[in-house]
Parts: C-alpha cells; sequence; structure tokens
C-alpha cells in the first residue's frame, strides 16, 4: 500500500473530527508514534496514520460551512484538547442537508448558540460532491440521534461507491437491512458506536467479565457518564439509542440477566472532559456481598480518534479487498453495536487476523 492514500469525508465536522485530523498530523513519523504512544497499530495493513487525507467535510453550522477542515475544526462549540496544528489541508467543508442534525436544543441551549445555520444557503449534491473529491470512505460524527441524517449519508455512499464508518448510536451496521443495501452497492461498512480508546464500556465491560470469570455473581450495575460537549447535550435530550448500545455492549459479554443502567448528565463547564461512575454489585463466596466503584476522568474526543484512525484504514482494507456489507471483525473491536458482539480478547484476535488478510 506505499504512497496510497485514503481519501476520507467528514460527515460532521465536530470534536471528534477534530480529533482525528490532528491525530494524522501528529503522528506523521513513526518516532514519533513510538515515543508518543497512543495508538493501537501505526502500520495497519500497509497503511500509516498519515496516509488518510481528508479531501471534504460535510456540516450545517455557517460557522464551518465554506471553511478549510483545518480551520472549521477549530471553531465553537468544538472544544476538544489540542494535540497539534494542522496546516491548511485544501479540503473545504461543504453544507449537507439538515435534516435531524441539528434539533432546537443544539441551535439555543442554555443562552448559547452551538450550531448557526444559513437557512438560505442550498445544500450541496452530496452524492456527486463524494465522486467529485474521489472519496474512498466517509467517516459519521453527526449528532447522537440522527437518524434521518446517518442513513441519508449511507444512502449517498452506496450511490458514489464508498465505504462507511459509522461511529454514532444510530444502528446502520447491525441492521440487517442496511448493510444489505451496502453488500448491494459493494461498498463495506464499519458501526456503530465507537467503543472509546479507554472508555466507560470498555472498562465496564473489563470489570464485569472479571467478576464473572472469578465467581461472582453479578445482582447489579450501573454507569453514570457526565461531560460538558455537545454530544452530551443531545444524550440528555435524545438519547435513546445511545442507551441501547451502552447497555447491550455490557449485557452482551454477561452469563445471566443482569439490571443494567447506563444514565447521561450535561454539566457545562466539564467541557470535552468525560467523567464516569461505574458500579458492579455482586455476591461472592456463600452469598457474602462485594461493590466495586470506580470513576474515570478521559478527555472525550481524542478517544474516538484512537479508534477511527484505525477503524478508517480497516474500511479501506476492506474495500481494497473487494469485501461488502458489513464487516464483522473491526466492528466487533471497534463499536459498542456491532453486528455480532464477542467478548474483548476475541474481538481483538479477530482483528488482529482480519488486518493480516486470513
Amino acid at each position: 500500500m506505499a504512497g496510497k492514500k485514503i481519501r476520507l469525508a467528514l460527515v460532521g465536522v465536530g470534536n471528534c473530527a477534530c480529533s482525528l485530523v490532528q491525530g494524522i498530523e501528529f503522528y506523521k513519523t513513526p518516532e514519533i508514534a513510538e515515543e508518543a504512544g497512543g495508538l493501537m497499530h501505526y502500520n495497519l495493513g500497509g497503511y500509516v496514520p498519515s496516509d488518510i487525507e481528508v479531501v471534504v467535510g460535510f456540516d450545517i453550522d455557517s460557522k464551518k460551512v465554506g471553511r478549510d477542515v483545518s480551520e472549521a475544526i477549530l471553531e465553537w462549540p468544538n472544544c476538544t484538547y489540542k494535540i497539534c496544528d494542522v496546516p491548511k489541508l485544501g479540503a473545504p467543508v461543504l453544507k449537507g442537508p439538515v435534516l435531524d442534525g441539528a434539533p432546537d436544543h443544539l441551535r439555543h441551549y442554555y443562552g448559547k448558540d452551538y450550531f448557526t445555520i444559513d437557512d438560505a444557503q442550498e445544500p450541496v449534491d452530496v452524492v456527486k460532491a463524494l465522486k467529485d473529491y474521489k472519496v474512498d470512505v466517509i467517516l459519521i460524527n453527526l449528532p447522537t440521534g440522527s437518524h434521518d441524517a446517518a442513513r441519508f449519508y449511507v444512502n449517498a455512499a452506496c450511490e458514489a461507491g464508498c465505504g462507511v464508518v459509522n461511529g454514532i448510536p444510530e444502528l446502520i451496521a447491525s441492521t440487517p437491512e442496511i448493510a444489505d443495501k451496502c453488500k448491494e452497492a459493494g461498498i463495506p461498512v464499519i458501526g456503530d458506536d465507537w467503543k472509546s480508546q479507554l472508555g466507560a464500556t470498555i472498562v465496564h465491560r473489563a470489570l464485569a467479565k472479571l467478576f464473572e470469570d472469578r465467581g461472582i455473581k453479578i445482582t447489579k450495575s450501573y454507569q453514570l457518564n457526565y461531560a460538558g460537549n455537545t454530544d452530551f447535550i443531545n444524550l440528555v435530550m435524545r438519547g435513546e439509542t445511545k442507551h441501547v448500545t451502552k447497555h447491550d455492549a455490557i449485557a452482551s459479554i454477561l452469563k445471566h440477566d443482569v439490571p443494567i443502567a447506563p444514565g447521561f448528565a450535561f454539566v457545562d463547564n466539564q467541557g470535552d472532559q468525560k467523567t464516569a461512575i461505574i458500579c458492579i454489585e455482586g455476591q461472592k463466596f456463600g452469598g457474602a456481598p462485594v461493590s466495586l466503584n470506580l470513576k474515570l476522568d478521559v478527555i472525550d474526543s481524542p478517544n474516538s480518534g484512537g479508534i477511527s484512525v484505525d477503524a478508517v484504514r480497516c474500511c479501506m482494507l476492506a474495500k481494497d479487498r473487494g469485501m461488502a456489507g458489513a464487516i464483522e471483525e473491526p466492528s466487533s473491536y471497534f463499536m459498542k453495536h456491532p453486528p455480532v458482539q464477542h467478548p474483548d480478547d476475541q474481538c481483538r484476535a479477530m482483528l488482529e487476523e482480519f488486518i493480516d488478510g486470513k
């Protein structure tokens, strides 16, 4: 793959896109990757991070539309951790259709205008733009709850022949009818909903499995997450699908039905820092009680960047190999709600075999 680029379109130029774009610039050399850490794979099937070339973005916020991606990623309400400076990319942000990607609570929330939309400006022809920019893969990072918008971009990708990586809790790869449509169109799709590089879900899954492996019967578990970014406004206002993906990601690895409750709160001054409180209660030898309470603090968007940099490359590998439809191996490792759930150690082994072409 030496010298080959992955031409990427960003669907939603928010915090997650910001972290990925900065990371592509940051990890330009293997020396930096080794010194800084933070990557699961530097070379993935012949592709390194700098082989990902962002060529176009789609957004509806007038503060971002018309700007270069390198500039748009710095516009409010983006508020994530700065990794590095990004030179001008020559990648414009085009206006997509608004659909359900800009709910009223994001247009004006607690006295802040998160999105400003120029209703007089017409959206572009997305299929034509994908073809004009010779896009290989689209990366969906729309606001949680963008049911119609996510499906619109998947349909556009099918028409334009682009692979799809779906990072949001809309059930795309894990809906058979949509996965079958992608297969018929000859495009691979990886989804759904980022399982963060080191976030609440992956930690919760590991701890729950530890309890069961050690013979502890789990009787109750919950997970409370709060942050101050736009994603958490959406989780509070329309987070039904996120509840499903988080619940299923944890419940799927347990041997018995357990009451599991994920919850969300928006705390304005947290910015992009997410705090997760995880509680697992159970019974050990002789029925004696045991309770674990854990607090995890992370910067939310680099958590998705550490996954999306690999997911995009896996999608391109699948495309190179002529694979189409839902790609199970990377989906199972990178996503909370893949088409098929597996334990994380098995997911990792499946992923490595996929990368090796086995």
